[in-house]
């Protein structure tokens, strides 16, 4: 018998090695996992001597199976990929996801709450809008329903918040930008949707500034989600005016970055590494599509898996064990750099 001693199915999920969607789909229904997983987690129970608490499990049994599911934009395929991997896990949890989008409109975050709720969900995973959120109705809807938020953090809002490290991803890309070239001007909607954009900038100017160079922010004006298009109309005039004194453009995210490279395209300016390239172009988020852009896109890649998972296993906790948490629980995952011939 292990001497740890194991005191909740948190606890019970990182001695065993075997992941909260799985143990919460078994304490639901054994007979629902695969016969070896059944047997790895009876022998971990046995080894452990852990015994979950059988009312608690019984009472949370009375809860609809279904999980809300609320990003703010899925036409974007950064927000379809999260969501399918979010929606596979749900449903090896044994619980009905059900996906509603936002379309970047702030009374379609709220109708989409309000019929969430209405389904009376064990749990929900939000995307919210950002800044284009209205606090106060996801306030009242996180104080109502179990909530966890990912990729768009409203501080203090929810039970815990799941997304990528801003600071260690726009570190990493402006320093091998300056390590390998011309130092990088830093390219943004003036109004960005996503409070994901200040944590950026912010990261930006901290890091040439700890390298001794001097920031230039290039803000742009722009309304809504079609990050493209204003990352094509901008760029050119940007280019056009010369406004940037390097050659080198990091743009705030990968879908203004792709705007950028068909402005550099129709300006006649090649894109690239080395003598021969007038510009180099970097993004942030590794978007699918950041793959097959010419030239292919470098970035910094969110963990689309690891988000998805750590989201889940908190909600699933919270689900279990609703009167456990006494505080609210941060999780950021560093970024990737992904090296491609933009840069």
């Amino acid at each position: 018998m292990s001497e740890q001693t194991v005191r909740n199915m948190e606890e019970f999920a990182t001695v065993s090695g075997i992941s909260r969607p799985t143990l919460s789909k078994y304490f639901n229904d054994p007979d629902s996992v695969r016969p070896t997983t059944r047997a790895r987690i009876e022998a971990a129970l046995e080894e452990h001597d852990y015994r979950p608490n059988i009312y608690a499990i019984n009472q949370n049994r009375r809860l609809t199976k279904t999980i809300g599911i609320v990003v703010p934009y899925l036409s974007d395929p950064f927000f379809a990929e999260i969501a399918r991997n979010i929606e596979n896990l749900c449903i090896d949890a044994g619980f009905r996801p059900i996906l509603l989008s936002s379309h970047g409109d702030q009374g379609q975050e709220n109708d989409n709450l309000d019929s969430v709720r209405g389904l009376k969900p064990a749990g929900v995973l939000l995307a919210p809008l950002g800044r284009g959120s209205d606090r106060a109705v996801i306030e009242r809807f996180c104080d109502a329903v179990p909530t966890v938020l990912f990729d768009s953090n409203i501080d203090d809002v929810g039970e815990a918040f799941v997304g990528m490290d801003n600071a260690q991803a726009v570190g990493s890309i402006v320093q091998y930008l300056c390590n390998s070239g011309e130092p990088p001007v830093f390219f943004e909607m003036r109004d960005a949707p996503n409070p994901n954009a200040n944590k950026r900038r912010t990261a930006y100017r901290a890091t040439m500034e700890r390298l001794g160079l001097e920031p230039q922010v290039i803000s742009v004006d722009g309304d809504g989600w079609d990050f493209e298009e204003i990352g094509c109309r901008q760029g050119k005039r940007v280019i056009a005016r010369r406004e940037m004194r390097t050659n080198t453009v990091l743009c705030s995210n990968d879908r203004l970055a792709i705007g950028f490279l068909a402005a550099a395209y129709q300006s006649g300016l090649r894109v690239g590494r080395g003598d021969s390239f007038a510009l180099r172009v970097a993004g942030l988020d590794d978007h699918p599509f950041s793959r097959f852009t010419c030239p292919t896109l470098t970035t910094v890649s969110q963990d689309y898996a690891a988000i998805a998972e750590r989201s889940v296993q908190e909600l699933m906790s919270l689900i279990e064990s609703p009167d456990a948490r006494d505080a609210r629980h941060t999780t950021l995952f560093d970024g990737k750099l992904i090296l491609r011939d933009s840069a």
